[in-house]
């Protein structure tokens, strides 16, 4: 563990010199917090490993000595960073376990540089970067250029007020233009394009790039008569600061919870960059009482909006076997935070998704999450490479049964034929016992597996078995007798599951969640379907000739299993609401794009589909209508150039006689 100590302080420390020092940063902030986060959690497990110069006892890093330095009166501290609602909840509590009620202002979390200002007597004499939070940069020549920076207050007072120096977009944009008309490499971002303007030797430089500022902190509000720092704000407003408008006094978590959903929908349309939401408690008396950390305020934290991309190392990339023997490359990841949860592992869809993207193992990889659920690596940082990468190879026999692969006609996925491949088999029940389909808590893949192996669940008719096996199961190691209980009782409730999960849980090739409730609903009952025809199959919307052909045959093939099923007592019927027949929405394809005030998406959606509608994700010649609500995407101009039928807000509602 030490040597991995060791490699994070040199991440960091060569970071924060390519950072601070050379004004030159080598990996993205979301990099630098993943280390750093990795380094205070293994000193936290590990604390007689913390060495005296780690990171993590700065706030910030070094102080470019090009500069005078500047000896701050109190510590510019950073704040802990919060990234999903559980931490908000975890930090709400702490506070509160302390016997307090506190309310909370919660404000844009401006992407600039902080800086420190000194006036005396009403005049602007001194500004100061953060630097390592002690000692900072004296920046005084570059903020007398900023427009919004007042050179003297409206009151002859004494007074240190923090804020943030920002550039915004539309100059970001003007600024790159012309850097590109001169041949001159283009700012990477709003961010480090204010950083790097403030601190310039000539501040004629720092005055052309038309830099801007919000102030947000006064660091010794009571010496002003001040009780809570919403007054605080209002004081540093009156005395000539500029100060954000866009942020709101809180009593509860779910008021914060709301500011912060509305504020991730301004985000794209606000002149200037914000990176989440900085929660503080209001009352200064709790504040005091709460104290600080080595680091940290315990009274503040800020939430980080979810990043669009984040960047991390492709380590290396392995293949598992599908239930349908279906092969498929995976990334495997240098753990990295998205979206509020942590990623190692990625789906690489198929050889010709990592030829196309050019992929190599050892590559820096951009990575999201497709439709906000699902990791997905964009594309390699090229110019990241340092020759060590190596080339993708594709196998050519199945990882587990080492049968040679097929790549069927016309697809471009390779196959393992081999039935009694253990992987297919342990897919298929991994896949049947899942959420979306019949829904048994408590066996996670590992104990599928484990179960598997040992012989106890061959087939999906197998988990109905377990309640014979209570004795053998009960020796296992990890299964306790509370735990196993809990599994036998999640297996018989399973059985209570409507038609459409039982057909998504056989794992009929091709028929995934939608078309199984699709025909669930066509057909109400299992023996409908197993004895319909193909010729009547393929007629139904969505179902067509290869998935009509694979119902047929699976129904061929199984009969005995399906029987047994239904002799096991498992329901067989559509448990759900029968179709009905609407003007506005049978047979249409639709698409959902904004917000529909008192309608959830999911309300939407399945109206649709019980009226025999089908929803999509994507706008295309096949969609017959738009549904179309408050801050809508950018399917909403698609379906204008394609003349698609709008429906508003007001039809929508109509149509479903929403009152």
């Amino acid at each position: 563990m030490k040597e991995r100590i060791d490699e994070l302080i040199n991440i960091l420390e060569e970071a924060n010199y390519n950072y601070y020092v050379l004004d030159n940063p080598k990996i993205t902030d979301q990099e630098y917090d993943k280390y750093l986060r990795e380094l205070i959690n293994l000193e936290e497990k590990y604390p007689e490993l913390k060495r005296a110069d780690s990171p993590t006892v700065k706030v910030g890093g070094e102080v470019i000595d090009k500069f005078e330095k500047i000896h701050h009166i109190l510590p510019m501290l950073s704040l802990p960073n919060v990234f999903n609602e559980e931490e908000i909840s975890s930090f709400i509590e702490k506070i509160e376990n302390d016997g307090v009620k506190p309310t909370y202002v919660c404000e844009q979390k401006f992407d600039g540089l902080s800086v420190s200002l000194i006036y005396k007597e009403g005049k602007l004499v001194s500004g100061a970067t953060r630097g390592d939070g002690v000692v900072g940069e004296d920046i005084t020549h570059n903020v007398k250029t900023i427009k919004s920076i007042p050179l003297k207050l409206k009151k002859n007072i004494d007074i240190e007020v923090r804020g943030e120096i920002i550039m915004s977009k539309a100059t970001l944009e003007k600024l790159n233009k012309q850097r590109k008309d001169d041949g001159l490499p283009l700012l990477q971002n709003c961010r480090n394009a204010a950083a790097g303007s403030a601190r310039q030797l000539d501040s004629k430089v720092a005055a052309q790039r038309n830099l801007d500022n919000f102030i947000y902190h006064l660091p010794n509000p009571k010496d002003y008569g001040l009780t809570t720092h919403y007054d605080s704000l209002n004081f540093m407003r009156d005395l000539g600061f500029k100060v954000s408008n866009n942020c709101i006094l809180a009593k509860t978590k779910e008021e914060i919870l709301d500011f912060i959903e509305s504020l991730a929908k301004q985000r794209p349309n606000l002149p200037y960059d914000i990176d989440g939401v900085v929660i503080k408690v209001n009352e200064l008396e709790i504040q005091e009482k709460l104290g600080f950390t080595s680091k940290y305020p315990k009274w503040a934290t800020a939430y980080k909006f979810p990043s669009e991309e984040v960047l991390t190392k492709l380590k290396d990339i392995i293949f598992t076997v599908g239930r349908t023997g279906q092969i498929t490359p995976n990334a495997v990841l240098e753990p990295v935070i998205v979206m509020g949860s942590t990623i190692s592992r990625a789906t690489l869809h198929n050889e010709d998704y990592v030829r196309g993207l050019d992929l190599k193992i050892g590559d820096i990889v951009a990575i999201h999450k497709a439709g906000d659920v699902i990791p997905e690596v964009i594309r390699p940082i090229i110019e990241r490479r340092n020759g060590t990468e190596v080339e993708f190879e594709m196998i050519s026999n199945c990882p587990i049964c080492d049968s040679p692969l097929c790549k069927k006609e016309g697809l471009t996925d390779y196959f393992c034929l081999n039935e009694a491949c253990p992987a297919r088999k342990v897919e298929g029940l991994i896949h049947y016992a899942s959420r979306n389909a019949m829904n048994i808590d408590g066996l996670g893949d590992e104990i599928i597996e484990d179960l598997h192996n040992m012989g106890f669940i061959k087939s999906v008719l197998d988990f109905y078995k377990l309640k014979n096996m209570q004795e053998q199961l009960i020796e296992l190691e990890g299964l306790g007798t509370k735990k196993i209980n809990k599994i036998l009782e999640s297996v018989e409730n399973s059985k209570n599951s409507s038609l459409e999960k039982l057909l998504f849980g056989l794992g009929i090739p091709g028929v995934g969640a939608k078309n199984a409730k699709i025909l669930a609903r066509q057909y109400e009952n299992i023996e409908a379907l197993r004895y319909a025809s193909y010729e009547e199959l393929k007629e139904i919307r969505d179902i067509g000739d290869i998935l009509a052909k694979n119902i047929v045959n699976y129904f061929i093939n199984n009969k005995e299993l399906v029987d047994n099923l239904i002799n096991e007592g498992i329901n067989t019927k559509y448990l759900g609401e029968a179709l009905t027949y609407n003007e506005f929405v049978t047979g249409k394809k639709f698409v959902i794009t904004g917000t529909i005030e008192g309608l959830s998406r999911d309300e939407i959606k399945e109206f649709i589909e019980k009226n025999n509608g089908t929803v999509s994700d994507s706008v295309s010649k096949k969609t017959d209508i738009v549904i179309v609500g408050a801050n809508p995407g950018s399917k909403y101009q698609k379906a204008l150039d394609l003349n698609i039928m709008i429906y508003d807000e007001e039809k929508i509602k109509k149509v479903m006689e929403f009152e």
